[in-house]
């Protein structure tokens, strides 16, 4: 896992500085090696986080012939199988390494390789003599990529803050549309970014950039049968064994092919349990387990984690997060994610992944991605309900129903349960519609835009629906699929790679140099559940129904059949009460505010007084007002930490990141050749 960047000039070579800059700012996701390229138009750098082939994988890497050079971040992991498929074509290998599979591929099918890669990647490609760059990001968008077209020159990198360090005339201005996005879907939605004229080049999409021009493509795109017509058509309990089968290929490949130790993260649910079984089963030796703890009972999950640990006899270590470390970490969480968020989830993973670090280890499994896969979330069975509701909106018992999602609807006062239905019975004459499931939330939380500046409303405003926009977007057959795929790519379109694989993923573990792997979110897996009949996963309301059933034997009963229990942070209780840190009052203050220019200071003054007299109180405190605060504080702190704070590394002077270059490249023009496997 790396971090890459570059900088097409066409014109003259690129700035050695500002390549120097740009290699300098992504020091926390390669801080192993770093490589350099140059030639007269077109410039790569590379900042590696060594995990296989240690000492002959070095980047920028080209072929033999000069004609191709990448700089590649992340993992192809049926990269021998492709090695021997290509040298069965005549291609020679001088590593191990897969960036020289990912070399030899691209010159063997060019653009139909990434079709070909099992894998989390996200790829530049450049070949000198025709003067094409070729950018490409994964299928479901695992790892980053962000492009800017300022003066003349396309600059690219898996983070901004690489793109801002390039050079200082580029603007770092939020982007009000991508706000609006934010604050509707929980996340912006490549190919917008949280800043203007910065893109993120979308999951599954390949952008060229000729002397003629530039073009873009999808190549590959989630799909559900149709009518029954080419999916599974095996029993349920064939499906749990032909699941169990892929995701023991899928776990092996992620765990065996490192050339460094690999652990696990342990929450103590059904997906990372699994996750770690898998893996004991293939590691063979003792594995080693890592988990969050809560000291909020309400999130904590100390008493499942254990009893897995328990069956696997793994060495374990853990982290107790409280609601002031979230406070106190925030900064550098929102820092590394670089986008507002409305949950602060993620926090207490950067805590985590500095755990694994401080472990010594470089790469972790984790159970992402099995929610979306198999109909894990609420919503999914919220859908469900809300569906059969509308069959008959006058029932009284149908709704009922709720009450076995959230037992405490059964037992709350009459007003909090004509609430709750309240909601969930909105849109019910839209049930075939395709924000069905999604959008009372979202329109849940548009309601939060009146937090905004006039400006900032005028300006969302100007680009129309968000909601309208994003549904243009789906194929063609979508309204085709069964409901709950209908569902389920909705949550893989926006949520999935927006904010769970990128911010509580990969920035996330970056950040301290650790690399996330996700044996959920293997393509086999991919495949074999969106061929699944819907009552495979979401069995009347039991939601993953044949993932628990693959699990039995390997998982405790007791885990398995226990109630979903999301993971969750505190939210707004973080930033309230007495003891916060000063960040917190600091950027809440009308100048503070003003001077960022994206809310409102009167309508945020409102909330915050509201906030903090509840925080004692935490069940006066509603979804909306937890995700308001988040989001206005992840924002103010977006946008002073890209005008303060222009480099993670502290300031350096130009002289020194030229002198840098000699332990980049002894020739800063000449690619990194692969070298002989000894």
């Amino acid at each position: 896992m790396c971090g890459i960047a570059g900088i097409l000039t066409r014109r003259t070579a690129p700035s050695l500085v500002s390549l120097a800059r740009m290699v300098d700012a992504l020091r926390h996701r390669g801080p192993d090696e770093t490589g350099i390229y140059r030639d007269a138009e077109c410039g790569l750098v590379h900042a590696r986080l060594s995990i296989i082939d240690l000492a002959g994988g070095r980047q920028p890497m080209a072929d033999d012939e000069d004609d191709l050079v990448v700089s590649f971040n992340g993992e192809i992991f049926n990269y021998v199988e492709l090695r021997e498929e290509l040298r069965g074509l005549g291609y020679r290998f001088r590593t191990r390494s897969d960036t020289e599979v990912v070399i030899q591929a691209i010159r063997a099918w060019g653009e139909r390789a990434f079709v070909r890669f099992n894998g989390q990647f996200a790829i530049a490609a450049w070949r000198p003599a025709e003067g094409t760059l070729l950018l490409a990001r994964d299928r479901l968008g695992v790892r980053p990529l962000h492009i800017c077209e300022h003066g003349g020159r396309i600059y690219f990198a898996s983070e901004i803050k690489a793109i801002f360090a390039a050079d200082p005339e580029i603007p770092r201005a939020l982007d009000p549309v991508g706000l609006g996005e934010t604050f509707t879907f929980w996340t912006v939605l490549a190919p917008r970014s949280a800043f203007a004229g910065i893109e993120e080049l979308r999951p599954a999409h390949v952008r060229v950039y000729s002397r003629s021009g530039m073009t873009e493509r999808c190549y590959w795109e989630p799909s559900y049968p149709i009518g029954g017509a080419g999916g599974f058509a095996g029993s349920i309990d064939e499906a749990a064994e032909a699941l169990r089968a892929a995701l023991e290929t899928a776990t092996a490949l992620r765990l065996l092919r490192a050339d460094v130790p690999v652990g696990c993260y342990l929450s103590g649910g059904l997906d990372s349990s699994l996750v770690s079984a898998l893996a004991r089963r293939a590691h063979g030796d003792r594995l080693r387990t890592f988990s969050l703890r809560f000291s909020d009972t309400e999130y904590d999950e100390t008493a499942f984690q254990r009893q897995m640990v328990e069956l696997l006899g793994s060495e374990h270590h853990e982290v107790v997060v409280s609601r002031a470390d979230i406070a106190n970490v925030f900064p550098d969480a929102i820092w590394h994610i670089e986008r507002p968020i409305l949950r602060t989830a993620p926090a207490p993973l950067l805590l985590l992944s500095r755990l694994v670090r401080d472990a010594g280890i470089k790469v972790v499994l984790t159970g992402e991605g099995a929610d979306e896969m198999f109909a894990g979330y609420d919503l999914f069975r919220e859908a469900r309900v809300r569906r059969f509701w509308a069959r008959e909106p006058h029932s009284k018992l149908r709704p009922r129903l709720l009450d076995r999602l959230y037992p405490y609807l059964a037992r709350s006062p009459a007003g909090a349960r004509a609430m709750a239905r309240e909601f969930f019975g909105r849109d019910l004459d839209r049930a075939g519609a395709a924000d069905f499931a999604h959008g009372p939330r979202w329109r849940s939380a548009v309601a939060l835009h009146r937090l905004f500046s006039a400006d900032t409303r005028a300006a969302i405003a100007s680009a129309g629906d968000p909601i309208e926009r994003l549904l243009a977007t789906f194929p063609a057959e979508f309204q085709r699929w069964d409901p709950l795929a209908r569902d389920q790519y909705v949550e893989i379109r926006t949520l999935l790679s927006g904010y769970l694989l990128a911010a509580q993923g990969d920035r996330m573990a970056m950040a301290s140099s650790i690399e996330g792997r996700f044996p959920f979110l293997d393509i086999n897996v991919v495949a074999l559940a969106a061929s699944l009949p819907a009552d495979y996963k979401l069995r009347v309301l039991d939601e993953k129904h044949v993932l628990k059933r693959a699990a039995e034997g390997l998982v405790p009963d007791s885990i398995i059949k226990r109630p979903k229990q999301p993971y969750r942070a505190p939210d707004a209780l973080a930033f309230c009460g007495k003891g916060t840190p000063a960040w917190i009052a600091d950027e809440l203050s009308p100048q503070a505010i003003a001077a960022c220019g994206v809310f409102d200071p009167i309508a945020v003054a409102r909330l915050w007084r509201k906030c903090d007299s509840l925080s004692s109180d935490a069940g006066q405190l509603s979804n909306a007002d937890n995700m308001a605060l988040t989001g206005i504080l992840s924002t103010q702190l977006l946008h002073r930490l890209v005008h303060a704070r222009p480099n993670q590394q502290p300031p350096i002077t130009t002289s020194t990141l030229v002198d840098r270059l000699g332990e980049i490249s002894h020739d800063p023009c000449e690619a990194a050749r692969p070298r002989p496997t000894q």
